[in-house]
């Protein structure tokens, strides 16, 4: 009972989040919807009535956490916050392809978002546990919506350092940083990134 509890306190406290930044009209019935969705589907496939349990996924290369990268990008309460908690907490639980499914229905719905497409394309490499196809088509399609945007080279790079191309990674994060603002809030995440996959990895 207390799952359930917590899951409705979740919404609720989510939806006033997202009215307090002002969102209105399409964009509030976006964030409900994705809202109810991923609800749906947690109490469809998972078991609400259970404690929380710790789980291990390959989230993070050197150190970087997607959730953590994002926010550093797109800040904490976007419109597709919803969506993109709910695919990263089924991923999280060992349901990647649950995950890639909530953001392809996503990216059908609402196919103008960058930070959508490049959410789909961090769920299809960690679904295939490395870059495919599709997780190229996904990050070139938030490139094509956001070309002035730094995000979907970087979690492209990410990506790259995620299936062992650490090289490819940093030749592409340093490109970031040679037209970065020095003063950009994002900046210091590319930087520890490049210094972190610069040494050599672990033995073993």
């Amino acid at each position: 009972m207390t799952g359930w509890l917590i899951l409705i306190f979740m919404i609720a406290t989510a939806l006033a989040f997202v009215r307090l930044l002002g969102a209105r009209g399409a964009m509030l019935q976006m964030s409900a919807a994705a809202l109810l969705f991923g609800a749906a589907g947690y109490a469809f496939q998972g078991r609400p009535g259970l404690s929380g349990t710790t789980a291990t996924t390959r989230e993070g290369v050197a150190g970087l956490q997607l959730t953590e990268a994002r926010h550093a990008f797109f800040g904490s309460f976007s419109p597709e916050e919803s969506w993109m908690r709910f695919s990263e907490g089924l991923a999280r639980a060992g349901k990647s392809e649950d995950a890639v499914g909530i953001l392809t229905n996503a990216v059908r719905r609402y196919p103008g978002s960058a930070h959508l497409w490049i959410g789909l394309g961090n769920a299809l490499v960690d679904h295939a546990g490395g870059i495919t196809p599709p997780a190229e088509f996904a990050y070139r399609r938030a490139a094509e919506l956001g070309p002035d945007q730094p995000a979907p080279k970087f979690f492209y790079g990410l990506a790259l350092a995620r299936s062992g191309d650490r090289a490819a990674a940093i030749a592409l994060w340093r490109e970031i940083l040679e037209t970065a603002p020095s003063g950009a809030s994002w900046r210091p995440l590319i930087e520890g990134g490049v210094e972190a996959l610069s040494k050599p990895p672990p033995a073993g």
